[in-house]
């Protein structure tokens, strides 16, 4: 069973965001890690790129497959996790310590749209 953690928000598209005052830090499940294989490579947006919940914002692309990734939330990306370009694999390692990008986030109303560990843990099944 993949590891999901209490506290964070997450998508039906397996992308999580942990929410650290006004921002959150988006990356992909440990679910997802685990369906796609070995990551070798992680697709970013730039800083100062606006992300929008439910659009697409980089891709995740592993020896089996490449997969987008879509923004669970609106806002400014403010930081995007440079360890990934030299290691992607880091994701396969611990998904949910190696973020992908960090966001200001626009409009937290939007996380009452998403899931919570229980049921995103039920979708995985």
């Amino acid at each position: 069973m993949a590891k999901v953690i209490e506290g964070l928000y997450y998508a039906e598209s397996h992308e999580y965001v942990r929410v650290e005052g006004e921002y959150g830090y988006i990356g992909i499940t440990d679910y997802a890690q685990s369906q796609l294989g070995n990551v070798v490579y992680v697709d970013m947006p730039e800083v100062d790129d606006e992300v929008t919940a439910g659009e697409e914002f980089g891709a995740v692309e592993s020896v089996k497959a490449a997969s987008d990734l879509f923004s669970p939330v609106s806002g400014t990306v403010v930081e995007v996790n440079e360890a990934l370009e030299d290691e992607p694999e880091l994701i396969n390692k611990d998904a949910f310590g190696n973020w992908i990008i960090k966001v200001e986030l626009s409009d937290k109303s939007e996380l009452d749209n998403l899931m919570d560990a229980a049921a995103y843990e039920a979708i995985c099944k």
